[in-house]
């Protein structure tokens, strides 16, 4: 058995049994932090599929910020899950959801075993056509010219999202600050890390930003990275959440899809359909559409994390 054969056994394995530990464990902060580990070995294991885009992806919001919402969820819930749970299903209902599971995982691995081989794939298709976009990634390509539908509507969904965790917020609240005011010893070690980290943290973010037009990286992992860093600062007190009623920050959530949206209906005019680029401009305009993404997502993600308008807003 070769070494890489071994390593692709031991993270499936692996993955198999964080699985069965996530559905099986009663508590949830431990879930929780089965699901962030699950996370982190998926990225893993799309990496050893070659696909370095897909496992920054998966580290960043899989494991990073859909991990750090479900740990706040799992805060809120902890005064409640001690009556939850004496509660336990009787054996009617773990059984039909045992046999659920079982369907379902079945169906899925009658429908992955029953493609063709080779499986069909429009990524020919793609790298042929990857030279009209200017870009050196085939997955921007894909993303921003081939289906930029999809990923208009992605920061669509997550804005609104945001809008909807923000209604939750009591009446008082509303245009105030989002989750409670942190503090932490200035010279404890949350402090320390939340100075020495960041300048680190946002050269890196940025970078990964950058090069996604041509390498692996992009938006959404470099805007992850910028948005943990900011959390960082504002868990150890050094800086604040802004108040939702800020002009500046509604403008910067709102800027991005609105420059996707208006580089779209202009294509509509310049290369005669919407969201097409006019030949020459895709590169140019693509890059132009993940700079204005860029700060309306870093926001977006950091405000959701920080939750709903807890505070005053300011008079």
């Amino acid at each position: 058995m070769t070494l890489a054969l071994a390593v692709d056994i031991s993270l499936t394995l692996l993955v198999l049994a964080v699985a069965g530990w996530i559905i099986a464990v009663r508590d949830t902060f431990a879930a929780v932090i089965g699901f962030v580990a699950y996370g982190l070995l998926l990225a893993l294991i799309w990496v050893r599929l070659a696909a370095p885009d897909v496992a920054l992806t998966e580290a960043a919001i899989g494991g990073g910020l859909t991990g750090a919402l479900l740990i706040g969820a799992a805060g809120r819930l902890r005064k409640t899950e001690a009556a939850t749970r004496a509660e336990y299903p009787g054996v009617l209902i773990r059984t039909l959801a045992a046999i659920l599971a079982v369907t379902v995982a079945a169906a899925l691995a009658v429908g992955v075993l029953a493609l063709p081989d080779p499986a069909p794939t429009l990524a020919p298709a793609a790298v042929a056509s990857l030279a009209t976009t200017g870009v050196g990634n085939p997955v921007t390509a894909v993303l921003l010219a081939f289906r930029s539908m999809d990923t208009l509507l992605e920061a669509i969904v997550v804005l609104l999202a945001l809008l909807g965790v923000w209604s939750l917020a009591p009446d008082r609240a509303w245009g105030g600050y989002p989750g409670p005011r942190h503090h932490a010893d200035p010279d404890g070690i949350l402090a320390y890390l939340a100075r020495f980290l960041p300048p680190i943290g946002i050269i890196v973010g940025l970078y990964i930003f950058w090069i996604g037009a041509d390498l692996p990286g992009g938006k959404f992992q470099g805007a992850t990275i910028l948005a943990a860093m900011w959390l960082l600062v504002i868990e150890a007190g050094l800086a604040d959440t802004p108040p939702i009623s800020r002009t500046w920050l509604r403008v910067l959530l709102v800027i991005g899809p609105l420059v996707f949206i208006a580089i779209g209906f202009a294509g509509s005019i310049t290369a005669g359909a919407v969201l097409a680029y006019p030949e020459g401009y895709a590169k140019p305009l693509i890059v132009a559409i993940e700079i204005a993404l860029m700060p309306t997502l870093v926001l977006t993600l950091a405000l959701l994390v920080a939750g709903t308008p807890q505070r005053m807003p300011p008079q």
